[in-house]
């Protein structure tokens, strides 16, 4: 870690031995969020924030949601105010004006939320407190309103300038370990044995996000694979009996699998900077590193096929991938995206579409959820800004020419179907 990471993680660990803070009257977390927000003293402040996160914890789901209603209805904004502070602004714009205009348009909802994060352990609290309301709070516009102040400060204390880049090796805590079996979301990991052969040899790599307030918890995490040419089949990269090379005759770095872990952070990405600085550190490390590629699954294929009556065989591999390069390319949601989420998450990071493989992943997932295709994504450095530009803008996707001759193929496929 950077010195500046090793601060952060002595001034937050610090925070973790302070004591705890009770409370022992008998108020409701309702009436102690409203004491809270109101501007009670430091101790008596970390006290009702200790009792509140305490008492959270203990509820069930229908009291975690009347708890939810509470902050959206209660805490929330009053439009008149804002609209006439605002007035008051545009008529005299001032320090006192706009001071008073931006208190107006913070609901008291994010004063508690910060609130609650001073008491030792309480980011990793409202970490798990927003994925509960994620998780119930769907269809109620408050409560969507409400996710969005706790999305709004976590992006702020999970920016990229508070993250530590962490390497996962076979020597890394137990307790890390397990977690990285838990949180694995695209190849599942079934055994320790697994585990070691994905960390332990001298071609594999495997780094994870850290927060200073979270220090034994990944954020999210990517495995590598350090190869000579490109990876196209998952089964043969992770195979048991594969011959392990020295890292130092590898040209391309794969990564074939990432996977965010806390639920709660949903929605604020750290892929795109992991991906990069993974990048980095590795060329840095190993200089005949020239190549950085995905090994992606394409897991709304098989059902965009379903959907639009097409039925391929195994055995018509060339003709998958034709159509593989085509839902990639032009199946698109209401917004003009891809609908696929995983070349929505890459292709906004800037990379190429670079080549689709037929029997890539053949395992039961693979099969039903992407008709055994997978996808090499490129990451050409020099140009990922330019790439990641055209695609937040005008939905331009980058094309190799391999993806171009295929998408060509499909719509000749499309067109001949069209006209049966």
């Amino acid at each position: 870690m950077t010195m500046l990471a090793d601060l952060l993680a002595s001034v937050f660990n610090r925070r973790k031995v302070r004591p705890n803070y009770t409370r022992q009257d008998n108020l409701t977390l309702a009436e102690l969020a409203r004491e809270l927000v109101s501007g009670a003293g430091e101790a008596s402040g970390l006290a009702s924030a200790s009792a509140i996160l305490s008492g959270y914890g203990l509820l069930d789901d229908k009291e975690k949601l009347a708890f939810f209603r509470m902050m959206a209805v209660e805490m929330s904004i009053l439009p008149g105010k804002v609209r006439e502070t605002l007035d008051a602004y545009e008529a005299s714009p001032s320090k006192v004006t706009y001071r008073e205009f931006a208190a107006a348009s913070e609901p008291p909802r994010q004063e508690l939320i910060r609130r609650l994060n001073i008491v030792p352990g309480g980011t990793s609290s409202l970490v798990r407190m927003r994925a509960d309301l994620l998780r119930l709070g769907k269809g109620e516009p408050d409560l969507e309103a409400l996710d969005l102040d706790f999305r709004h400060l976590l992006a702020s204390w999970f920016n990229r300038g508070f993250l530590v880049l962490r390497p996962i090796s076979w020597e890394s805590p137990a307790h890390v370990l397990e977690k990285i079996i838990a949180y694995e979301a695209v190849h599942a990991i079934d055994s320790w044995d697994e585990l070691r052969r994905r960390l332990e040899p001298k071609d594999r790599r495997c780094f994870a996000f850290f927060h200073p307030a979270m220090p034994d918890e990944p954020l999210i995490f990517v495995e590598v694979a350090l190869m000579k040419g490109i990876a196209r089949s998952i089964q043969a990269l992770l195979a048991e009996s594969r011959e392990v090379k020295a890292a130092e005759e590898a040209n391309t770095a794969v990564f074939y699998s990432i996977s965010n872990c806390q639920p709660g952070l949903a929605g604020i990405s750290f892929g795109n900077s992991l991906i990069k600085q993974v990048a980095a550190d590795l060329s840095q490390e190993l200089p005949g590193l020239r190549t950085f590629v995905t090994l992606s699954p394409m897991p709304s294929f098989a059902n965009w096929l379903a959907e639009k009556g097409i039925d391929f065989r195994a055995a018509d591999g060339p003709l998958l991938c034709a159509m593989g390069a085509h839902y990639l390319v032009h199946a698109k949601d209401k917004s003009g995206m891809p609908i696929d989420p995983v070349a929505r998450f890459h292709l906004g990071n800037g990379a190429i579409v670079h080549e689709v493989h037929a029997n890539a992943d053949t395992s039961a997932k693979g099969l039903r959820q992407s008709s055994g295709l997978m996808v090499n994504y490129f990451y050409d450095l020099s140009r990922a800004a330019q790439n990641h530009e055209l695609f937040t803008k005008n939905g331009e996707i980058a094309l190799s020419p391999q993806i171009r001759e295929l998408c060509a193929v499909a719509d000749k496929l499309l067109h001949l179907e069209n006209k049966a």
